[in-house]
């Protein structure tokens, strides 16, 4: 288990990964949120800087990083200062593997990203923390590095401003869950700023996990790692006993709702609470079902999933500013599904995934990417079931069509009114390719199949 100061890992991982020549001043990291806090795991933040002194290209056009040793990571990306600026461009990486010491081909990273995250003005939105940032993409385990950022033609012929300013390269090292009976994440190493301070920061984790788990109160106990499924009969039950009051006559007595599915709890796949902020945020309902895919790449296993979960919320949090992970759900190839965003699973906790309609809606996210690559039947399954489910609890259809307001994006102003399928993916309310067409062709298919688990 590595254990990563996020001030202190950043800076050592800093002054590990220069190159053999280059001072050490070039690669001076961004002071991470939470600085002297002790949790597993760790990002590393290296400044990009020019790869190109070409006049025509010019400084601006081509940035990078040439190849280095680095503390181990497995997930990376780019991010910049200004959220509001687009990368018009590519990303290229290659890694280096920890077991095999071999060096990757160049992989490609989603440079279009911006369409998740939060709504515009909202106080997550506005908080002066949020940043610009590629896509992350999952590397597995490795210890070196090399990346290139070069804009488009167009771009290029903008006068000093090709690429984004403040671009930085994040490597994330996931790490691993605490063992059972271990301090909480988030807790502060012994002697590092005194008992008191231990103590306190200790009970502040501890606090943080315990109302994460107790947001789900009533449908697993304190504690636990997984939601377990129900059959029919106790989902219909359970229905009546979360949202009695706001039932109509017709939905006590015929309530559409699929079997609750099994979910991976936040302590089951291992987040660290201490990094999030701790308040959670409500919407009203839950209308529409987003979904998404999170363009990390196909290579992990089903085993690896829990730990693509935790970078991406290590990505989202610490190096784009979110105040949590941005997605309610995510689901994995093999059809297993996680809790996401903190605030309870059957409750309508506002994310940050459908930039614009985010508000009385949910956003599933499935691992992987799947513009090329179709993605696997259990994961559509595991969409329509959770789906069925979630859906039910609200009354709503997989079926039908949804009105929802938009809150600002590239394809409906703010303040309008949108008709929706009640499951649409993320390019119905925002223009991008997300959840990629292989993965977006499968919605009808997740829509009758969650029509049906709801006896529709």
């Amino acid at each position: 288990m590595r254990f990563l100061a996020s001030s202190i890992g950043v800076t050592c991982a800093a002054a590990l990964a220069l190159p053999l020549g280059l001072p050490a001043a070039a690669t001076v990291a961004r002071p991470a949120p939470n600085a002297e806090v002790f949790v597993p795991g760790g990002t590393q933040s290296l400044p990009l800087a020019p790869l190109s002194r070409d006049r025509v290209l010019g400084a601006t056009a081509e940035q990078g990083l040439p190849a280095r040793d680095v503390r181990h990571f497995s997930l990376v990306g780019v991010v910049w200062d200004d959220p509001d600026s687009a990368l018009h461009g590519s990303v290229q990486v290659r890694t280096r593997a920890v077991t095999s010491g071999a060096w990757s081909g160049w992989q490609d990273i989603e440079t279009h990203y911006g369409d998740d995250g939060a709504d515009p003005d909202t106080a997550e939105r506005t908080s002066g923390r949020v940043r610009g940032a590629t896509a992350p993409l999952w590397v597995g385990d490795s210890d070196g590095v090399e990346v290139r950022v070069r804009a488009d033609a167009e771009q290029r012929a903008v006068p000093g401003g090709a690429l984004p300013s403040g671009m930085r390269l994040e490597l994330v090292d996931p790490g691993e869950p605490a063992a059972p009976g271990s301090p909480p994440a988030g807790s502060q190493r012994a002697g590092a700023l005194g008992t008191e301070s231990v103590t306190g920061s200790a009970a502040n984790a501890a606090n943080a996990a315990n109302a994460a788990s107790a947001a789900n109160a009533g449908l697993a106990p304190l504690g636990a790692l997984e939601i377990p499924a129900l059959d029919r009969a106790r989902t219909e039950r359970e229905l009546l006993a979360l949202r009695a009051g706001e039932l109509t006559r017709q939905q006590r007595v015929k309530p559409y709702i699929g079997p609750r599915p099994g979910i991976v709890t936040r302590r089951g796949w291992g987040a660290d609470e201490g990094l999030r902020e701790k308040k959670f945020v409500y919407t009203k309902k839950v209308k529409a079902a987003f979904v998404h895919h999170t363009v990390t790449g196909n290579s992990y296993k089903c085993s690896q999933a829990p730990s693509v979960i935790r970078g991406i919320y290590r990505y989202h949090v610490q190096s784009m500013g979110w105040r949590d992970i941005g997605y309610n759900f995510l689901v994995d190839k093999c059809g297993k599904i996680y809790e996401g965003r903190a605030g309870g699973v059957a409750k309508p906790v506002l994310g940050a995934h459908t930039l614009g309609f985010n508000t009385n809606s949910m956003g599933i996210a499935v691992l992987g990417s799947f513009g090329t690559r179709r993605p696997a039947a259990a994961a559509v399954d595991a969409v329509a079931r959770l789906a069925a489910w979630k859906l039910g609890l609200f009354g709503a259809n997989p079926r039908g069509k949804t009105y929802l307001k938009s809150g600002g994006g590239n394809l409906y102003q703010k303040g309008k009114n949108v008709r929706l399928n009640v499951i649409s993916g993320h390019r119905d309310g925002f223009s991008t390719a997300c959840p990629g067409a292989k993965l977006y062709g499968k919605l009808g298919s997740a829509r009758k199949s969650a029509a049906t688990l709801q006896g529709r």
